[in-house]
């Protein structure tokens, strides 16, 4: 998933959706200017069949392909215009594909069939907003259906109309309105940037302060207040928050631009300046909490009505892109990444997604090219460097990964999250087969971050595979494990360290429990069969290897098994821990 889009703050910030629609989507109108697009322009065989054609968007929306179900639903409808149910599927799909000029016609005809139609009043209130008819805009919202959860969306949209009419007052007047506490933070949030698009910097920004005060954890917020602050002429505020969420989540493109800016004296403009925006602001905040709770259509709908009002709007456009690589499109999630404007401090981190979906979608020659190219052109930029190193070490090619890792370190802040990239490296140099460069990396990882479960398990169990400081790698094991209870590879290393130590009983008990979490793993069924063949249990040692063998192991590792499968294993080895003198300098 987009590490763009991360936060480590409950979703309890942004209202949860009520919208519930029909799977659908339209055509991507490619907007993205004379840029070279990489992804391949979606065609579809319409037949002469309306039955044909309603199948296939009944198809295509069950394996949630957005463009080909919204291409079929608009044909079938053009055979059957009066049919109503065709008609709300297709007005959903093009409404959850961006094609706006089809949803606004779809629009108008539900709403004469079914007034009450709360979606479609929605859609026509983003329509007069686009032109800037607020009044219209103020209500058709007030029509878009009953509950609470209609309310706080109706409410907010209401309000920011008045905005767009001057009114500020009205405007505070009804967001305060939204008396519940749970929805206080979105309140005060949208109640702040209403005051600074209409230039009352101090009482923005004291309503922003109050939502700090209770976050810090939200990059819209944190963004929001520093941008403020910075505008009240407290720059040292707006870094000290920017610095603050870099320690809570290091390297956002976001809190990066904005530091740098307030560190160079360049003053940081709001990121909401109208009404439109602020709308548009209202719907990014919905359609990102529908993503995170994997409410997708609904999450596309909020985010393709933003985009309406907004189109350049950086992270509605990424967490967009992160609902259809979630939902496996990952050609439709290149074409929205492709969009980000190259103003927005996000551009970088578009452009890193689209070479690793390119891999995502089996275009590994494109894939790799395409990063390639981004550490060409910005050599200096980490997270482009990690990502081309990522994926070298994803494709085996670990020694070039391994210098790839080199270059980003070198480039790193040389903070405590540096673990992950040592780490990395570490993987790349042990496949690599330079062990002593691995075990280096491993234990500056554990420096840099002490019982990280997953340095503790691989380190452990290198030096278990191998024979060396068995009793200190046990240790590390157990404690992976006390981490990490569930994780099925952990407790696979563990039980072969007991197997190395000659502790048979043992491995077979962490084993099984191994295999319970992962069966479907050739390691951990061939570990298992071995120890099966030491405790005695031979016919199930061979269940296990040939098991083992039909899971596509490794080309070493599948010679390993036929040969047991064949003749069983050798006399018993001696344990590892009576070895472990000989290697100390390898430890």
């Amino acid at each position: 998933m987009n590490t763009v889009l991360q936060t480590t703050r409950r979703a309890r910030f942004l209202a949860p959706l009520a919208t519930a629609c029909a799977i659908g989507a339209l055509v991507w109108a490619q907007a993205a200017g004379a840029r070279e697009t990489l992804a391949p322009p979606a065609t579809f065989e319409i037949t002469t069949s309306p039955a044909a054609n309603y199948l296939s968007a009944l198809s295509a929306g069950a394996q949630r392909d957005t463009a080909a179900a919204a291409a079929y639903f608009r044909e079938a409808l053009r055979y059957d215009p009066r049919n109503g149910e065709l008609m709300e599927r297709a007005f959903v799909a093009a409404l959850a594909n961006g094609n706006m000029n089809d949803a606004f016609t779809l629009a108008d005809r539900l709403i004469k069939r079914d007034p009450r139609n709360g979606l479609a009043h929605l859609v026509l209130g983003i329509k007069a907003m686009q032109q800037k008819k607020f009044a219209q805009a103020r209500g058709s919202f007030a029509q878009g259906g009953g509950g609470r959860q209609r309310d706080i969306t109706a409410t907010l949209l209401a309000a920011w109309t008045y905005v767009g009419a001057g009114d500020v007052k009205h405007a505070i007047e009804s967001v305060e309105k939204l008396k519940d506490e749970r929805f206080g933070l979105f309140r005060d949030y949208h109640a702040a940037l209403m005051l600074d698009a209409a230039g009352k910097r101090a009482e923005a920004h004291r309503r922003i302060a109050i939502v700090y005060g209770e976050d810090k954890s939200t990059i819209r917020i944190v963004d929001a207040y520093a941008r403020i602050s910075a505008r009240n002429g407290k720059s040292e505020d707006a870094l000290a928050a920017y610095e603050a969420f870099e320690r809570l989540l290091p390297r956002h493109p976001v809190m990066r631009a904005g530091a740098d800016a307030v560190k160079e004296g360049k003053p940081l403009a709001p990121f909401v300046t109208d009404a439109a925006q602020g709308a548009a602001e209202v719907l990014y905040g919905l359609g990102s909490v529908g993503g995170r709770q994997s409410d997708d259509l609904a999450s596309m709908i909020y985010l393709r009505l933003a985009l309406a009002l907004d189109p350049q709007h950086g992270l509605a456009l990424a967490t967009l892109a992160d609902v259809y690589e979630r939902m496996k499109q990952n050609e439709q999630a290149i074409r929205i990444y492709e969009m980000v404007p190259p103003s927005s401090p996000i551009y970088d981190n578009a452009e890193v997604q689209i070479g690793l979906l390119l891999e995502a979608a089996g275009r590994s020659d494109d894939a790799l090219k395409h990063l390639t190219r981004l550490v060409e052109q910005r050599p200096k930029d980490i997270e482009t460097v990690l990502a081309l190193a990522n994926l070298q070490r994803s494709r085996k090619q670990f020694a070039e990964a391994a210098d790839t890792y080199t270059r980003g370190l070198a480039l790193a802040s040389g903070g405590r999250s540096d673990w992950s990239t040592y780490y990395a490296r570490g993987i790349s140099y042990e496949r690599a087969k330079q062990w002593p460069k691995a075990e280096a990396d491993f234990k500056k990882a554990l420096e840099l971050f002490p019982d990280q479960p997953l340095v503790l398990n691989y380190l452990g169990y290198s030096w278990v595979d191998q024979g060396l400081n068995v009793p200190e790698a046990f240790k590390m094991l157990r404690r992976a494990v006390e981490l990490r209870p569930t994780d099925g590879y952990i407790i696979d290393s563990l039980g072969w360290a007991y197997y190395r130590l000659g502790q048979y009983p043992e491995a077979v008990r962490e084993l099984e429990k191994a295999i319970e979490l992962k069966a479907s793993d050739p390691v951990i069924n061939d570990h298992l069969g071995d120890a099966y063949w030491r405790v005695g249990r031979k016919l199930e040692a061979k269940f296990q290897w040939n098991h083992a063998r039909d899971l596509n192991p490794e080309p070493e590792d599948l010679e390993k098994i036929l040969k047991k499968i064949e003749n069983g294993l050798e006399d018993e080895p001696k344990p590892a821990a009576a070895s472990n003198d000989a290697s100390k300098d390898g430890g």
